[in-house]
């Protein structure tokens, strides 16, 4: 028999979809499956958006150009310039989602055997596009215990070696909700001067910052012009995850020309989904101040309900729409997935992300699940009482 590749058999699986058969063979019994395990929200797509594809007049579905249409990127950038982010058109390629944006930006910047430094936990698909890409994750442990905030930096330097060629982070973060602070991000760049690295920003939850916190973009810190890389998408901002469009974002001229080359390669991003996303971009701010006022009441009677479980601890979001919570279990993963197989509360029951596929360091987040609050208040109420229940059967 033909053997698999040595890339393919050490690709991760996904933490958060390889549950998905369980959740439906739960629901051929008949029983009802809250998922908190995947950040698609529940909020309507901006309608402005949805029209823009039913309204058109194209009669040829044609190519878009490699890097997205000038209309598209103009527009996008002019949007960037109101966040305090100074760009323009020729800084950005369009990609299809914030994935492929990674994939290009890592296949840019990294050949096999280089380093990328993430902290973790960290959304699981860097370990899989990093994994595609013979490039290695080299993870510095951020805690529950401090709510996720950036480790001290000296524990990234004494990680850097010949072989590494960025650090990555995402802000706000997925799966912790945490959002860096300006001087976090401050010490960030000095770091990255130093040694001359990259600083990645996944920035695709820029929108959800709460409490009255501001997002501080990569993007918007003077001096690191050169090192600089947004990845972006309009998956979450709009509520559009399945149009897939992505987008990079950088200044530095030779990973742009690097990048088109990948994006070119692809063809195109799909044209009716760059349609859709440059009309959301006509979306009135009141959307968000509804959306953000929405997911800051979900988030507190998320944290609120958990907090008053017995041996549950969870770390409060400052952002996105996600929360690690540390359960009195020694396997996460197992819990997961016998909440699926074996338990129901009033034939219900919920579908967690076990947090161990967050880390790439062996033994980290066993004890811990990734919950998206992207249901209504009453679902997050009732799925929080189902989690309570399991616990006390749960034969750990």
């Amino acid at each position: 028999m033909p053997a698999i590749s040595k890339k393919g058999v050490a690709m991760p699986e996904s933490p958060i979809r390889k549950l998905v058969p369980y959740a439906e063979d739960a629901k051929k019994r008949g029983v009802k499956v809250y998922h908190l395990n995947i950040g698609q929200p529940d909020i309507k797509t901006p309608q402005i958006a949805l029209d823009a594809v039913k309204n058109n007049t194209i009669e040829t579905l044609s190519y878009a150009r490699s890097e997205g249409s000038e209309t598209y990127r103009e527009k996008l950038a002019n949007y960037y310039v109101k966040n305090n982010i100074p760009v323009n058109a020729n800084n950005i390629i369009a990609t299809t989602g914030g994935s492929e944006a990674l994939l290009f930006t890592i296949g840019s910047i990294t050949d096999p055997g280089d380093e990328i430094i993430i902290p973790e936990p960290f959304y699981a698909n860097y370990n899989g596009f990093s994994t595609a890409s013979g490039v290695n994750v080299v993870p510095v442990i951020s805690k529950i215990e401090n709510n996720f905030a950036l480790p001290k930096i000296e524990e990234f330097e004494k990680l850097i070696t010949k072989n590494t060629k960025a650090i990555l982070i995402c802000n706000p973060g997925n799966p912790t909700g945490y959002l860096y602070s300006e001087e976090e991000m401050d010490k960030l760049k000095a770091l990255v001067l130093k040694h001359d690295l990259f600083l990645i920003a996944d920035e695709v939850y820029r929108e959800f910052a709460y409490d009255g916190l501001k997002h501080t973009s990569v993007m918007s810190i003077k001096g690191l012009e050169n090192n600089a890389i947004v990845i972006d998408s309009v998956s979450k901002r709009y509520s559009m995850c399945g149009a897939r469009i992505g987008c990079i974002v950088s200044k530095n001229e030779a990973f742009i020309k690097t990048a088109i080359k990948f994006a070119q390669a692809r063809l195109s991003p799909p044209t009716y989904a760059l349609l859709a996303s440059e009309a959301a971009l006509d979306t009135p701010q009141s959307y968000f101040d509804n959306v953000i006022e929405e997911y800051v009441e979900r988030r507190n009677t998320l944290i609120s309900a958990l907090e008053k479980i017995n041996g549950v601890k969870v770390a409060k979001p400052k952002g996105a729409f996600y929360c690690v919570a540390q359960l009195p279990v020694k396997d996460s993963d197992h819990f997961a997935q016998w909440l699926l197989e074996s338990f129901n509360y009033q034939n219900e029951t919920v579908m967690v992300a076990p947090a161990s596929g967050f880390y790439s360091t062996a033994g980290e987040g066993k004890n811990q699940v990734r919950i998206a609050y992207v249901l209504n208040k009453q679902d997050l109420l009732n799925s929080v009482k189902i989690l309570e229940e399991a616990l006390k059967k749960y034969p750990n």
